[in-house]
């Protein structure tokens, strides 16, 4: 297997042009596991490690411009007010030696349907910048970024330069169920985002699908029926039915980690509770105000 490292960004785009099959490694954290199992190997890797510009964090006309390369540590460390979803979800990443080193867009190359990141990220409207030596740039909306099972929608000579997201304007959560409460795959992973200055609402489903999913038939309803004015506490009824949108909206399977009916059950659930959480924090801000 060759190795390929580059100097910097430049280069790397030359070695991912001149290289399509190689595969890009920077934490490791999950191409270095698929290698060890023997489950896959690449003609040649990339290591992303020198390129620099991939572990910075950018503030840009209102928007986070998060570096493919910033590791989950500091996305807690420096990003838990403003990206307070996606910290959550970063939080529930492996040991503090794997949130070290693993990263987001190490996270969306891999294009797990268990990825931990995915349901933060559809629920903020995330959207994930590549590039290429001969095209230059891109934006791929998060909606479009998921093909199918571990297929994400870059061009063989592109890589993940960074996520934009918008900082949160409302309460953002994240729930996952698991096997244990660390180093663990996620059974099925929920993700809400409140955003009162559209009076909407964001949602991402994990490890229930061919690929991370968003609820949006949950996402028109809360829409429609959420009294944005009011900091009252919502009603059970509005709980359930969002719940009961989530779940239909999953296509899980049965594996060894759980069944489908166990996820979907799972899922609404969770969604009640992080929607619960969610509204009571934008009702104490809204009730302050008052």
């Amino acid at each position: 297997m060759e190795f390929l490292r580059p100097g910097g960004w430049a280069e790397a785009l030359e070695l991912r042009a001149a290289h399509p099959g190689a595969h890009p490694i920077q934490g490791g954290t999950d191409v270095m596991v698929e290698l060890n199992f023997d489950k896959g190997r690449p003609a040649a890797l990339l290591d992303l490690n020198p390129c620099r510009e991939l572990q910075r964090v950018e503030r840009i006309d209102g928007k986070l411009r998060v570096g493919a390369g910033v590791p989950y540590v500091k996305v807690i460390r420096e990003l838990g007010l403003e990206l307070p979803g996606l910290a959550q979800a970063a939080r529930t990443v492996g040991s503090p030696q794997i949130r070290n080193r693993g990263s987001v867009g190490g996270n969306l190359g891999a294009a797990s349907p268990a990825g931990d990141s995915h349901p933060a990220l559809l629920a903020a409207y995330a959207e994930i910048e590549v590039e290429s030596a001969a095209r230059g740039s891109r934006i791929i909306p998060i909606d479009d970024f998921y093909v199918w099972v571990k297929k994400n929608a870059l061009e063989a000579d592109e890589l993940i330069r960074a996520i934009w997201l918008e900082p949160a304007t409302g309460p953002q959560y994240f729930s996952k169920v698991g096997t244990r409460n660390a180093m663990v795959i996620a059974v099925c992973a929920f993700a809400v985002a409140l955003h009162p200055h559209t009076r909407t609402a964001g949602t991402g489903i994990g490890s229930s699908g061919p690929t991370p999913l968003r609820a949006r038939p949950a996402e028109e309803f809360l829409a429609h029926v959420l009294p944005w004015d009011d900091p009252a506490p919502l009603s059970d009824e509005i709980l359930r039915e969002f719940g009961a949108l989530v779940a239909a909206s999953a296509k899980p399977i049965d594996d060894v980690r759980g069944t489908a009916d166990y996820r979907r059950h799972a899922l609404s659930v969770m969604a009640r509770r992080t929607l619960t959480w969610a509204w009571n924090d934008l009702a104490a801000v809204n009730g302050r105000a008052a």
